[in-house]
C-alpha cells in the first residue's frame, strides 16, 4: 500500500459544467469511459484508476490534444467546490498555491508540490495511488487551471515562464501559445515553472471575509478527513486483499493492523464506524467491479467476494442494488452498447 490516503473521489459539479461547455453529453462519456453508472452519478465516487479512464474518455470524445486546456481555461470561480473557491480569494498568488497545496486532497487523492528557489518557482503535483501515466488532458488541465487561478485572481495575463511535459511533442500544440513561454517535451516529470514576481502579485479577488467564513470550515474537515480516512482506508485495502480467502473478522484485520481488537472497536465507534458496514460497503463496490467484467460468472463474483453459497450473495447485492447481479449486468451490458 503506497499510502493510507482514501483512493476515493468524488467529481464535483464543475467538472460535469465543464463537459458541458465542451459540447459532451454525460452519458456519452459513461459508455466510452466503460465504468458503472452509479459511479459517474452525481453523488458517487471513483478511485484513481476510474478518474483517469474518464479523462482518457474526454480525451477520446473531443478528438482534441489541448481539450485539458480548453476545459480549465472556461471555468470560473464561481463554480468551483470550496476546497478550491478559498485559493481563488487569495491574498496573493502564492497564497492561492499554498492554499491548493493545502486543501486539494479533500478533492481528490493528489498532491500539490511548490519549491521557490532563485527567481521561479516549480509546480509538480503527484497523484498517490497511479500505477501508470496519468492522462495528457488531466495533466494539461492542472497546469492549465492553476495558470488560470493566477490570471483570474490578479486580473493579469500572466504567463508561466517554462512548462514540461513528461510525453513526445505532439505534431500539432498549442501549448506555447496558451502558456506563453517554452515547452520541453520528453521531460522528466511534467512540472510548471512560474516567476516568483508573479507569485507576489496580489488579487484582485482578495476576500478577508470570505475566508474567514471557509478556512475553519476546510480546516476541521482536513483534519477529519487526514484522521478517519487513514483509519477506514487501511480496514478496506485489508479486507479487499482478504475478502477472496473467504469472510474476515474483526479480529484478523486488527491482527494486520498492530492493534487489539477492542482498540480497534473504540476507534471505530468513536469515529462513528462501523466494521460489518466497512464490510458491506466494500463488497459492494468489489461486486460491481467484478460484474462489469463479464468473463466472470456470477458464482465466481460471489466467491471471490467472500460467500460461502450464492444465496447470501444475492440477497446482499438485492439489499445495495435493488436488483439481482444478473440483472445488473445486463443492465450495464445495455447501456454500453447503446
Amino acid at each position: 500500500m503506497k499510502t493510507s490516503v482514501a483512493d476515493r473521489i468524488k467529481i464535483p459539479g464543475a467538472f460535469w459544467e465543464g463537459l458541458r461547455r465542451l459540447g459532451i453529453a454525460r452519458a456519452d462519456l459513461v459508455r466510452q469511459a466503460r465504468l458503472p453508472i452509479k459511479a459517474l452519478s452525481d453523488g458517487g465516487t471513483v478511485n484513481t484508476e476510474q478518474f483517469f479512464m474518464v479523462w482518457e474518455a474526454l480525451s477520446a470524445l473531443s478528438g482534441d490534444p489541448a481539450v485539458g486546456i480548453r476545459f480549465a481555461s472556461q471555468l470560473e470561480a464561481a463554480i468551483m467546490p470550496p476546497p478550491i473557491l478559498a485559493a481563488y480569494h487569495a491574498r496573493d498568488f502564492r497564497d492561492a498555491m499554498q492554499r491548493v497545496a493545502r486543501f486539494k486532497q479533500l478533492c481528490a487523492p493528489e498532491r500539490l508540490l511548490i519549491t521557490e528557489s532563485g527567481e521561479y518557482g516549480v509546480v509538480e503535483f503527484e497523484w498517490l495511488h497511479a500505477d501508470g501515466a496519468q492522462p495528457t488532458a488531466l495533466v494539461d488541465a492542472t497546469l492549465a487551471s492553476l495558470l488560470e487561478l493566477g490570471r483570474h485572481g490578479t486580473r493579469e495575463p500572466l504567463n508561466a515562464f517554462q512548462v514540461e511535459l513528461a510525453r513526445p511533442m505532439e505534431p500539432v500544440s498549442s501549448h506555447e501559445t496558451y502558456f506563453g513561454c517554452r515547452v520541453i517535451w520528453n521531460a522528466e516529470r511534467d512540472r510548471l515553472t512560474l516567476r516568483r514576481s508573479d507569485l507576489d502579485r496580489p488579487f484582485a479577488s482578495y476576500n478577508a471575509e470570505l475566508l474567514d467564513m471557509l478556512v475553519p470550515e476546510l480546516d476541521r474537515a482536513l483534519e477529519k478527513h487526514q484522521h478517519s480516512d487513514s483509519l477506514v482506508e487501511q480496514i478496506k485495502w485489508i479486507l479487499r486483499r482478504r475478502l477472496t480467502a473467504g469472510r474476515p473478522d474483526v479480529q484478523s484485520v486488527a491482527q494486520e493492523l498492530a492493534m487489539s481488537e477492542r482498540s480497534l472497536q473504540r476507534k471505530l465507534t468513536d469515529e462513528g464506524l462501523n466494521f460489518q458496514k466497512l464490510l458491506s460497503e466494500t463488497r459492494h463496490q468489489l461486486a460491481c467491479e467484478y460484474l462489469s467484467n463479464p468473463t466472470l460468472d456470477t458464482i465466481e463474483v460471489g466467491f471471490m467476494l467472500g460467500y460461502e453459497d450464492q444465496n447470501s450473495f444475492y440477497r446482499a447485492f438485492r439489499v445495495w442494488e435493488n436488483q439481482t447481479p444478473s440483472a445488473w449486468r445486463a443492465a450495464q451490458l445495455k447501456m454500453d452498447m447503446q
